[in-house]
């Protein structure tokens, strides 16, 4: 069965939507959508895995304007 993720993403100043787009793309991500508050995206990932959620994580924070990020994992 597969791990499912919420990934929490922090964006530099105007730079959500460019990271927004850019996240969609990557495997493993369900879905992606801005959000209000302390973090500006947030996606929901899916993966056989927990290496497989570290590579989404690893690959989201390598996205330019990604200050930070915080996965939580299910299961």
């Amino acid at each position: 069965m597969p791990l499912n993720a919420c990934i929490l993403i922090k964006t530099t100043p105007l730079e959500a939507e460019n990271v927004l787009q850019k996240s969609k793309k990557i495997q493993g991500v369900r879905k992606a959508f801005l959000g209000y508050g302390r973090y500006d995206i947030i996606a929901f990932g899916e993966a056989p895995g927990y290496p497989e959620i570290r590579k989404i994580s690893e690959l989201i924070n390598e996205i330019s304007g990604v200050r930070s990020t915080e996965t939580l994992v299910e299961g």
